[in-house]
């Protein structure tokens, strides 16, 4: 892990302080970021990195519009010679922690739960698809696009959000909550809801800008008198029937996600009762290893095609004229490109990239904007990397802050670590492995 040049003194601010100088960014101090971030606004030095055999990053700076700025940094892995997984947690994990062992990279992942409310938290964090070891975590709500290890190699594909399960070794069709119900109705079909059901809101607050929350109480299924919803709950074997709600009004943060059936209710839906996701779209669970879902793509975004993104975003990072750091994701053939377009959102000359611009930049990059997909932008933006045979590097989002949790706690600088992600895409080469 990185270990900085510690100044003389106890003060808490001056090893991150040291860390940034030593990096060319110079604050007065760690709590003057958490109302000005210009410090983070500097062009980067173009380098390239070879981490291991098949896989390098490269960094450059890019002028923008209006004399703003970013800075591009491009991790190029050649699928031949590395690997490529995606990987999901409901408990979370800093990025740096995941270069270990035979990861070389490991790039923030797909879009996920955040809220300041730490008493409030969803069972499962991920928005719509999460596969773990070819298990169903978590469901999409609407179709969307996905990155997906089937038979061992990453896709990238749109996902119906459709598929089949079992209830107690029960057949069913199911149908996200997002999605038009199939016509004529089918017996036993099952409506999905999860935590992409959520509608963030946001509150002023002096001290760090804004808060951002959901209300319990009207973060529920909806209540149907004709409708049993069942939240399904991970357990170390399948995951299981843990509530029943006739009526509807499920905490959408309960368990996993939560099935909806409708009269007349099949027998076996009971606490307990084993749920087994067998199919995905038309894919079957059992050659998917692990996926999920992917932002729209650069020009949907652009174009403003982004419905499937709404309020469990909270702000959305696609409005037409808001700058954002950005993650972004293409695969073409064997070649995969993940690139982060860095921003701090209180510098006001570097705050990121608008969706315009993100378009514009990929075709300058020799991309097709419909074929490279967001990935969790914004303060999450980061890629870590195995720079020498110790030290784990990270770029992206460096001026990240920890906010306090009280009113007599400071600004914690937590710009190598980043923020807690629940998903992650990580970097491994067959070489490294032995």
């Amino acid at each position: 892990m990185n270990v900085p040049l510690a100044p003389s003194g106890n003060h808490p601010d001056l090893v991150p302080l040291a860390e940034l100088s030593a990096r060319g960014i110079h604050a007065p101090s760690v709590q003057s970021l958490a109302r000005d971030q210009s410090p983070f606004a500097r062009p980067t030095p173009a380098w390239t990195r070879h981490l291991a055999p098949g896989v390098v990053l490269t960094a450059r700076p890019i002028d923008l519009s209006d004399g703003c700025l970013t800075n591009a940094y491009t991790l190029a892995v050649d699928l031949d010679r590395a690997l490529c997984r995606p990987v999901s947690s409901p408990s979370g994990f800093h990025l740096r922690r995941l270069v270990t062992g035979p990861v070389v990279a490991a790039v923030s992942g797909a879009f996920a739960y955040i809220s300041d409310d730490p008493d409030y938290q969803p069972a499962e964090p991920c928005l719509d698809l999460a596969v773990r070891h070819h298990h169903a975590a978590s469901l999409p709500t609407v179709t969307k696009p996905a990155l997906f290890i089937h038979h061992g190699r990453p896709v990238v594909r749109t996902l119906a959000a459709t598929g089949t399960l079992t209830v107690a070794g029960h057949p069913h069709t199911w149908t996200g909550s997002k999605q038009p119900p199939p016509r004529p109705a089918v017996h036993g079909h099952l409506t999905v809801y999860g935590t992409a059901n959520c509608r963030i809101r946001y509150h002023d607050d002096p001290r760090t800008g804004f808060r951002r929350d959901v209300d319990p109480a009207a973060n529920t299924t909806p209540h149907d008198p004709n409708a049993l919803d069942c939240t399904v709950t991970p357990t170390p074997t399948l995951p299981r029937i843990t509530a029943l709600h006739p009526g509807g009004g499920a905490d959408l943060f309960a368990g996993a996600y939560v099935l909806r059936a409708h009269r007349p209710w099949p027998a076996h839906l009971i606490p307990g009762a084993a749920v087994h996701v067998t199919a995905i779209d038309t894919h079957d669970t059992a050659n998917i290893d692990s996926a999920v879902s992917l932002g729209p793509s650069a020009a949907d975004a652009a174009a403003g095609r982004i419905a499937p993104w709404d309020l469990s975003l909270g702000k959305s990072p696609f409005r037409p004229d808001a700058r954002y750091a950005r993650t972004l994701l293409a695969l073409d053939g064997r070649r995969l490109t993940v690139t982060v377009l860095d921003g701090a959102p209180l510098a006001p000359a570097f705050r990121g990239t608008t969706v315009q611009e993100t378009a514009e930049l990929c075709e300058r990059a020799g991309h097709d904007p419909s074929a490279v997909f967001h990935l969790d932008g914004g303060q999450t933006s980061k890629i870590a990397y195995r720079r020498g045979h110790d030290l784990v590097d990270a770029v992206g989002s460096l001026h990240y802050l920890r906010w306090p949790r009280n009113d007599h706690e400071p600004f914690r600088w937590q710009g190598l670590e980043g923020r807690r992600l629940h998903s992650a895409l990580q970097i491994t080469t067959p070489e490294e492995s032995r």
